[in-house]
């Protein structure tokens, strides 16, 4: 994309620099022109869209598929199980669906290698699903029935294991193993404890959602400082659900590609799914590759040979398993992946963004039932678009990307799309609006999950130490949502947005009044960032100067998160940098929120605590004059912070050799006793509410539990959230995810105020996602249960 940028002339990009949506469509139509004439621009499109198998970036590959086969079958004899899985699985997706090897279809048998692989590694319902699923492929498989049959019998399954093993000698052409065979049949036979209770297959069910909205009405409304936004016609409780919808349209990140589903976008299991035709999605289960519109292989059972001596329970067990039944789902969307598949390059190598242009494009053209023309955007789907204030180098861009789109379009959907001016500035105006409109999808992602596993060693005597982990938001796919785009952004958001699977919920962190905006967070909020910096982002990414009552008022979290101590003993105040300084001197200048209603329902922080850090900011004739870099803000003592601000980063040092050790497992009693000395240093250099206290403390709690020194860790760990909670309230959901940390250190070494720290971290949890809060953190309920177990005394007295 770069060389196409080069071959750009610079009166042209001139023009672009210029551009507003009002001219797109003659700017589009020169670009057009002028890409038609350059070789360069063809070989690219070229590149982009050839399905040519032994290019093998989202081909189907034999070749390499059979030396995956064989390495998996080496690692396998090895006993490198992790290996063998990581090998069938790359082979799976590579090989092509009809590829023979020796005389067996080479899915079907890397499906039963599979199945094999899990059964001697315990996993029994991943090698029952392998088994089905080379079945689907080839019925006639006599192994397949004859591994599947054994899989049952494992799991207790004792009447479809005989199906399964009836259907195997029936099928086995070799006389030594029919008769082994019937041996293992006749022991089936044989009265069994705890006959047949078929396995729930939950990897083949997506996820519901038990919680629904509360009866809230809500409407699009006008704001002078924000334009649209959304309210209630009623006023909404706190922790109220009022909102859930499915996406418009959605794409899996480049990044996740390897280990979340392409469709759901849950974490893969072990037995992972690749697409028919082409080798670059993965899913969870057959539900998500039918819903992802993927080309689906054809069923052979049709073709198989069932003898009408066998009885009528065998003949329908047969058909069963052989059917596929995840296929005959009705498919619940435009299927978004479709034309995509086969193997063309382009969903692999353009933007994610890009991407989810051509799904929306796709998707709208469907519902228009209109090919010829690009459908107009800003009509169907609604939303703002920023294009006139992003700067050239973008609007560069998202031409030339327009325009690639198109082509890639033209030949992967329909040769019958329109390539000109219009359709190509439509195609730019859906990408602006996607760039600040478009939702990041997030999975709760925490070495707390790797916890459970830890968890039941320690109760049974096996491990010495608590692990705590930092419980973070990762982003596994963009999204657009038709009416979650329409609410406005607050630093001090009253409602917090989260994800099952790919559905979008909305719920209320606090009572909100009839006709208040219901506002929530685009990027860090008060406590996470200082305000200089959430201005920065927010203007950068959404091309709006954010002047919500977080970044118009002055309050105590802006001014401690990144600030120094006073010099003069036994003072509380705060002293700023000239950075910081500057930005909060902006806000004494703002009259007040431009809109404030919109803000009257945002819990605001306490007078107390701006009076504890920055008393002089209360004496309402000299507001204008407090706020000076290097002055403390209670006392006016001065700071020299040049000296301060080198020791910090050098304190920092041991610190984070130390966070690294603990990463690589290997924590040694001189790192820790340096890291303790910098944390005291830090102490007593920045504000004792500074998040960077807050992070240091963090760090050793983690080290202090590896070195199984639990009473340290709990002491720091307690510290951590004491400086959290000045800076987000003590309700906030980071005071959750601090909990966690803690509540698995008071467990751990027996502390029964464990109890009260999991009572609490529910409440706060409960009140962020209320029902749902066991799906996104499932080891809640593990916390409770071993709580409960260990200090029973105490629950019953909660």
């Amino acid at each position: 994309m770069e060389k196409l940028k080069g071959l750009v002339p610079e009166s042209v990009k001139r023009r672009v620099a210029e551009s507003s949506s009002d001219d797109l469509a003659c700017l589009a139509s020169s670009l057009v022109d002028l890409f038609l004439s350059l070789p360069e621009f063809h070989q690219l499109i070229a590149d982009l869209v050839d399905s040519n198998q032994n290019h093998n970036l989202c081909g189907k590959n034999k070749e390499s598929a059979l030396n995956f086969k064989q390495k998996g079958n080496h690692f396998y004899s090895t006993g490198d199980h992790s290996q063998a899985l990581r090998c069938y699985s790359q082979a799976l997706r590579l090989a092509p669906l009809d590829a023979d090897d020796n005389g067996k279809n080479l899915v079907a048998t890397l499906y039963l290698n599979r199945a094999s692989l899990f059964h001697k590694t315990g996993l029994l319902m991943e090698s029952l699903r392998d088994c089905s699923r080379a079945l689907q492929i080839s019925p006639s498989y006599s192994k397949a029935w004859y591994r599947r049959g054994k899989v049952n019998a494992s799991l207790g399954n004792y009447e479809d294991a005989l199906h399964d093993l009836t259907v195997a000698r029936d099928m086995e052409p070799s006389l030594g193993g029919k008769k082994q065979i019937e041996n293992e049949l006749d022991i089936l036979a044989q009265p069994q404890e705890g006959k047949s209770t078929k396995p729930v297959d939950n990897n083949q069910k997506s996820v519901g959602i038990p919680d629904v909205p509360e009866h809230i009405k809500l409407h699009c409304v006008t704001t002078p400082d924000k334009g649209r936004g959304m309210a209630s016609q009623s006023d909404i409780p706190q922790a109220s659900l009022i909102h859930t919808e499915e996406p418009y349209a959605v794409v899996i990140l480049k990044h996740c590609r390897e280990t979340h589903c392409h469709y759901c976008l849950n974490e893969l299991p072990a037995d992972t799914i690749p697409c028919i035709s082409c080798s670059m999605p993965l899913y969870c289960s057959q539900h998500c590759q039918v819903q992802a519109g993927g080309q689906i292989h054809i069923n052979y059972s049709s073709n198989m040979n069932i003898h009408e001596s066998r009885s009528d329970c065998i003949q329908e067990h047969i058909k069963d398993i052989t059917a596929g039944r995840s296929f005959d789902q009705k498919i619940e969307c435009v299927p978004e992946h479709k034309h995509e598949c086969g193997g063309v390059h382009w969903p692999a190598i353009l933007p994610s963004d890009v991407v989810l242009a051509g799904r929306v494009v796709v998707k709208a053209i469907e519902q228009k039932g209109q090919v010829m023309e690009v459908p107009n955007f800003l009509e169907t789907l609604g939303f703002c678009q920023s294009y006139s204030k992003m700067p050239p180098e973008s609007k560069l861009e998202l031409n030339i990307y327009s325009i690639v789109l198109l082509f890639c379009l033209r030949h992967s959907y329909s040769s019958e799309i329109s390539i000109n001016g219009v359709s190509a500035s439509q195609i730019v105006i859906l990408l602006s609006q996607i760039r600040v409109n478009s939702m990041a999808i997030v999975r709760m992602r925490s070495d707390v999950y790797s916890q459970l596993d830890w968890f039941q060693k320690f109760f049974s005597g096996e491990a010495e130490a608590a692990l705590t982990s930092s419980v973070e938001q990762v982003r596994v796919g963009q999204a657009l949502y038709k009416v979650g785009s329409l609410f406005n952004h607050s630093c001090k958001p009253n409602i917090h947005v989260y994800f099952i699977s790919r559905s979008l919920l909305i719920r209320t962190v606090e009572f909100v009044g009839a006709g208040y905006p219901l506002e929530l967070s685009y990027g860090p909020q008060v406590g996470q960032w200082d305000c200089k910096d959430r201005l920065k982002l927010l203007e950068e990414e959404y091309f709006f100067q954010c002047q919500c009552c977080g970044c118009s008022e002055v309050n105590a979290s802006d001014i401690v998160i990144n600030g120094f101590c006073c010099v003069k003993a036994n003072c509380s105040g705060v002293v700023l940098d000239h950075v910081v300084a500057n930005c909060e001197k902006q806000k004494l200048k703002i009259p007040g929120p431009i809109s404030v209603e919109s803000h009257s329902q945002v819990n605001k922080v306490d007078d107390i605590d701006i009076q504890e850090v920055a008393q002089v900011l209360l004496d309402k004739k000299c507001t204008s004059l407090c706020i000076d870099s290097g002055y403390c803000l209670k006392c006016r003592s001065y700071c020299n912070l040049a000296s301060l601000s080198e020791a910090v980063k050098n304190a920092w040092i041991p610190l984070r050799r130390l966070q690294d050790s603990v990463t690589l497992n290997d924590v040694h009693h001189t790192e820790l006793s340096d890291a303790v000395k910098s944390l005291g240093l830090l102490r007593s250099i920045l504000h004792a509410y500074n998040k960077g206290v807050a992070e240091a403390e963090d760090n050793l709690a983690q080290a202090f539990c590896f070195t199984g020194d639990l009473e340290s860790a709990r002491g720091h760990c307690k510290a951590s959230i004491e400086i959290s909670e000045k800076l987000y309230g003590p309700n906030h959901i980071v005071i959750g995810y601090e909990l966690v940390k803690l509540s698995s250190i008071q467990l751990s070494s027996g502390d029964s105020t464990a109890v009260d720290s999991i009572n609490r971290l529910n409440l706060i949890f409960s009140r962020y996602y209320g029902q749902h809060a066991g799906i996104i953190f499932p080891y809640l309920h593990f916390l409770e249960r071993e709580s409960s177990q260990y200090f029973p005394v105490k629950m019953r007295d909660v």
